[in-house]
């Protein structure tokens, strides 16, 4: 895993978002046209192959878009979901990735409101990249720790001047509420979220597994 000093996390919350429940959980990573490839398939290989090589664990991965239908992404790879938001199974976890999708998003009343009913039944909400502006505009994110791509923080903070951005961190833990930086960060909070929800070992097994270990440019 990161160094510490790479993210900021908040250990004093239990690391299953629901105690008690012996059902398989389920992780649904929100697709889109628009959406940055790497923000949605990053996290999807971290948490696919905990899932799978893992069932004992208790936890699904699956990926939904609005009409369950493909979507084309930002840099045109077309990326196939599971399930539509109207089929898709009671969420534990939401990943809400960014990219050019999320700018008419900002603005698509019909989308804030369906994040703001996801805010009042998944008990943890995370985001890649520009998916915590989504959040900031369903005002998710008042007086919350919280970070975004570099290139985006001003925005975040003019959203909602009351966000407490983190502007060096790969992510950000506030509990019920996960951001991370750009693009390639979501692969760092993937990892994070297996560690608080299984233990910092299994973590490590699966960055082994995928072989991520990030080298400076040479």
């Amino acid at each position: 895993m990161n160094d510490t000093r790479d993210h900021v996390a908040d250990d004093s919350v239990p690391r299953d978002p629901t105690p008690g429940d012996r059902r398989r959980r389920q992780i649904g990573i929100l697709l889109f046209d628009g959406v940055e490839e790497l923000d949605a398939v990053g996290p999807w290989e971290v948490l696919s192959t905990w899932t799978q090589q893992h069932p004992d664990d208790g936890w699904d991965a699956f990926c939904l878009s609005s009409d369950g239908r493909p979507v084309r992404s930002a840099k045109t790879l077309v990326i196939g979901a599971h399930h539509s938001i109207d089929d898709a199974p009671v969420m534990d976890i939401l990943v809400h990735p960014g990219g050019p999708g999320t700018r008419p998003m900002l603005r698509n009343r019909g989308h804030l409101d369906w994040v703001r009913r996801q805010r009042a039944t998944v008990p943890l909400m995370t985001s890649v990249c520009t998916g915590s502006l989504v959040y900031a505009a369903a005002g998710l994110l008042v007086r919350r720790r919280a970070t975004t791509h570099w290139a985006w923080l001003n925005l975040l903070s003019e959203m909602d001047p009351t966000v407490i951005t983190d502007v060096s961190s790969r992510f950000v833990d506030d509990g019920d509420l996960i951001t991370s930086a750009g693009v390639s960060a979501g692969i760092d909070m993937a990892l994070h979220l297996v560690a608080r929800l299984t233990d910092v070992e299994r973590a490590r097994e699966i960055r082994r597994d995928i072989q991520y270990n990030p080298l400076p440019p040479v």
